[in-house]
């Protein structure tokens, strides 16, 4: 587990009721954490450049990787929210590694609180001076439909194999596996609209000490 980790978030997402209703309110900056985006593609390597003009760099130091697992739901839009849902979580590292709060990565795959969400959390490792190291592996991933316009993202995730390191020291923080490594990511995807090309976050609730994500 990492020394530092990404603070359980509760409450964001109560219901399907709010979930309609956060996808409806497009990108309003309200109290729901929003994901939209569908770019980069899922065999795009943990640590590469972006494959498509346009994109954000969200490439990430040789000694850190973003593991995801390759399956994809077979429907085109719900593959798309996926694809950028992994991205936001890519920009999400890249900005902690590159220790910049303001990194133009993740304000790229998000909007509204799913924006000041990944802001805060890339701070809070900034403001401690440590930076991340490791493997940060995501997997069982499925796709749900929300309203016309959304796609709800579930994904386990599983950091045992992922450290804090300090910037000044470099040295690396090792904690001893436990629930606490076993997390569910819950990412809200608003669909593109006019001249828009990705999906992007809205929404993120993550919920820590989950039993069913131990592999």
């Amino acid at each position: 587990m990492a020394r530092r980790t990404m603070p359980i978030v509760t409450a964001l997402v109560t219901g399907a009721a709010l979930l309609l209703t956060a996808c409806g309110g497009g990108g309003s900056d309200d109290s729901s954490d929003k994901i939209e985006g569908a770019g980069g593609g899922s065999e795009k390597s943990k640590s590469s450049a972006p494959a498509n003009p346009g994109e954000p760099d969200v490439s990430l130091p040789s000694d850190l990787k973003v593991e995801f697992d390759s399956s994809k739901s077979s429907d085109p839009r719900h593959a798309a929210a996926q694809e950028n849902a992994e991205n936001y979580i890519r920009a999400l590292n890249h900005g902690i590694t590159a220790q910049d709060p303001k990194d133009p990565a993740y304000q790229f795959y998000s909007l509204g609180n799913a924006t000041r969400y990944a802001q805060k959390q890339i701070k809070s490792w900034v403001d401690d001076k440590w930076t991340a190291t490791g493997t940060d592996s995501y997997y069982r991933a499925k796709t749900d439909k929300v309203g016309t316009a959304g796609v709800l993202v579930t994904m386990c995730r599983d950091q045992s194999k992922f450290y804090g390191k300090s910037v000044e020291t470099e040295k690396i923080r090792h904690t001893k596996p436990s629930l606490d490594d076993y997390q569910e990511f819950r990412l809200l995807m608003k669909q593109p609209k006019g001249s828009e090309k990705i999906w992007k976050v809205l929404q993120i609730e993550v919920e820590g000490r989950v039993k069913e994500c131990r592999r």
